[in-house]
């Protein structure tokens, strides 16, 4: 699942003729980014959720060739937030655990693919999510006192909850998600936080930190970062 369907009012004047997953980086869409990614980490079909310029994402997602094949969810009528967003597609995802990505998380892999390690992590005996996880001298895009930390076992806690001395990660835009999670909530605007922390309560969130330096692209700084960080070749 690919969520694409956001306003992108923090990115604009980048957004005023297009979605945020339209925004190029290095002459590529954000969306064809993530969704590339997706394809190298053995993907053959992704959900893509639309509203903002929905027809300009449409005859983007139309022109593009390869995997993963794109289903749309589309969301013109109501902007149903991340929780809500992913209930509405909840038919198209299936029963097993999937992908679950922002258009504005961005890396380029250096030592393997960091969605096929996120994937070898998960087990779904006893996890429902596992998160792709950041180190905060290894991103750009973020600041602040970090998302979460990992305790011992490997299970995630809200950073805030952490004990002393524990790392602070932050969130990198991608998860594997086991679709159960999603019986019984709404289909209505609400973030994903609200599942998560149902989820962390229980124990069942782990993390995988990555190699790869991250790159947070939400904002025309950050993108412009971005682009100077990819023709460095750093």
């Amino acid at each position: 699942m690919v969520m694409a369907a956001g306003l992108g009012t923090r990115m604009r004047p980048l957004t005023d003729d297009r979605p945020k997953a339209l925004v190029e980086v290095g002459g590529r869409a954000l969306a064809d980014w993530t969704l590339d990614a997706l394809a190298r980490a053995g993907v053959s079909d992704a959900v893509v959720n639309i509203h903002h310029f929905a027809d300009r994402m449409r005859a983007h997602l139309a022109n593009r060739h390869g995997a993963p094949r794109i289903h749309i969810s589309d969301e013109t009528d109501q902007l149903l937030e991340t929780g809500g967003g992913l209930v509405k597609a909840a038919p198209l995802l299936g029963a097993d655990p999937v992908f679950v990505a922002n258009i504005d998380a961005f890396w380029v892999d250096e030592s393997g693919a960091e969605l096929a390690r996120l994937a070898d992590g998960f087990d779904a005996r006893v996890m429902d999510f596992r998160l792709l996880l950041a180190r905060k001298g290894n991103l750009l895009g973020l600041e602040g006192a970090g998302d979460f930390a990992v305790l011992e076992g490997g299970r995630l806690v809200r950073f805030a909850h952490a004990p002393d001395g524990a790392e602070p990660l932050f969130y990198a835009g991608v998860q594997i998600m086991h679709p159960r999670v999603l019986a019984g909530w709404p289909c209505e605007p609400f973030s994903t936080n609200r599942i998560w922390d149902k989820a962390l309560s229980a124990g069942r969130i782990t993390g995988q930190v990555m190699d790869a330096f991250w790159m947070h692209v939400g904002d025309p700084n950050a993108r412009d970062a971005a682009e100077n960080r990819l023709a460095s070749g750093a």
